[in-house]
């Protein structure tokens, strides 16, 4: 009888919500509306949007936006848990890559003039999949998520976002969804930078000499920890109030800008196999000749001019002209001392996620979370990035009232489930 009690209780609070929770020693799976039927699903929900471009004045809050929902067979639909920020994010508030952006949300806007807004911003997600395509493989409902929301599609300030499965990874075991989401954004960025372009991977950056500028920022702080796993011997330029942050990451040397002439500094160092540069500006006049001469070396710069030119120029103008200062600044460096200069980009990439998330879990990659801002005080966390010197990732904590909800659930069943226990032992006795 008390079994049964037990079980109803059970079923009737925990009907519609997908989570495992561990308090007290009492495990508890729980569903959060994985059906796959529109019509059993919420229409709309809170997201902070921009409905034009401009200063931090844009962001605007409401609860009115529609639901994403799975339309092609390979997406999933995930339940935002917790969402940062990336200074990419400022520069799309203000009207970055507006242009090219549009286009490769819908390639038949160049045909049109229909409005991009309402636009949500936030480009990483670490959260719960409530909903999958027919052709999805590799998740199910209930599954713990985390991923790189690409900028063409609507962001993670919300509290759903729909991506393919290939956007997409398992969240490392060993990290909350506040610490996971620190990471998709730059991983991915990192990576397409030092891989596609940089040519380092596990098995090929061994005592490899990279310099990384601007290293205590999202990107930095990132990619430090991945190349010294990876056995890469790695110098960092940053601020002298953040060197025990790198070097705590595992940065092998450390040159504070703001300690005299830092291209001096660098000089009298061993020249370098590989170069990230996160400043842009110019940085990259000085920076090539710090590479080793006619040995493969390469210098990636993640500060490009294309989404400028296009925003300028126009679409066509303005793509044409970023292709040709590549071409012109790759030949020139080729020719004049052996060295590749490459521009590194975002790319979304679910199974490189995968791998990230074993290094995650083995210890080699640890979250640096500057700030932590609850999903009401999304501006605030704006301007907090905006202050510069970042010391790590910018967060917010998006489903942080289901959360608590969630906790005082599994609470009380733990709770009834005991004293039912004492119930069944009870009458046990008794008879």
């Amino acid at each position: 009888m008390a079994s049964t009690r037990l079980l109803c209780l059970f079923s009737a609070r925990v009907a519609g919500s997908t989570k495992t929770l561990v308090r007290a020693g009492c495990s508890v799976c729980f569903r959060r509306n994985v059906s796959s039927s529109p019509s059993r699903r919420q229409s709309c929900m809170s997201a902070w949007v921009i409905d034009q471009y401009g200063t931090n004045g844009v962001l605007r809050y409401t609860d009115e936006v529609t639901v994403p929902t799975v339309s092609s067979p390979s997406e999933v639909m995930i339940k935002v848990h917790a969402a940062s920020l990336n200074p990419l994010d400022i520069s799309m508030r203000g009207g970055y890559g507006a242009k090219l952006l549009k286009l490769r949300r819908d390639p038949m806007s160049v045909m049109d003039s229909d409005s991009e807004f309402p636009v949500i911003l936030g480009r990483d997600v670490s959260g719960v999949v409530v909903d999958c395509g027919s052709d999805v493989t590799h998740f199910t409902p209930g599954d713990e998520v985390w991923a790189a929301v690409p900028p063409w599609k609507q962001g993670s300030l919300a509290e759903f976002v729909t991506l393919t499965e290939y956007e997409v990874s398992h969240k490392p075991d060993l990290m909350s969804h506040t610490e996971a989401a620190s990471i998709p954004y730059v991983a991915s960025t990192a990576l397409s930078a030092l891989v596609n372009a940089g040519g380092l991977c596990r098995d090929s950056s061994s005592n490899k000499r990279v310099l990384i500028t601007g290293g205590s920022g999202g990107v930095g702080t990132f990619s430090i920890q991945l190349l010294k796993a990876w056995g890469a011997h790695v110098t960092v330029t940053c601020s002298q109030n953040a060197e025990g942050l790198v070097r705590g990451l595992g940065a092998d040397e450390v040159v504070d800008y703001t300690a005299g002439d830092v291209v001096e500094q660098l000089e009298n160092m061993e020249k370098f196999d590989v170069i990230l540069d996160n400043v842009g500006g110019d940085t990259e006049q000085w920076a090539v000749g710090l590479l080793k001469p006619w040995s493969g070396a390469k210098y990636i710069t993640l500060v490009t001019p294309l989404l400028l030119n296009t925003d300028s120029m126009g679409l066509l103008e303005g793509t044409i002209h970023a292709g040709f200062t590549l071409h012109t600044k790759a030949l020139q460096n080729i020719i004049s001392s052996g060295v590749f200069y490459r521009w590194g980009f975002y790319a979304p990439d679910g199974p490189a996620l995968d791998e990230i998330r074993k290094l995650v879990d083995a210890g080699k990659i640890l979250p640096v979370v500057e700030a932590q801002f609850p999903f009401t005080q999304v501006p605030q966390a704006f301007q907090k990035l905006e202050q510069g010197h970042a010391r790590g990732k910018t967060v917010i904590r998006v489903a942080e009232k289901d959360d608590r909800q969630a906790e005082e659930l599994v609470q009380n069943i733990c709770t009834e489930a005991a004293e039912s226990e004492q119930e069944v032992q009870g009458t046990a006795k008794q008879h």
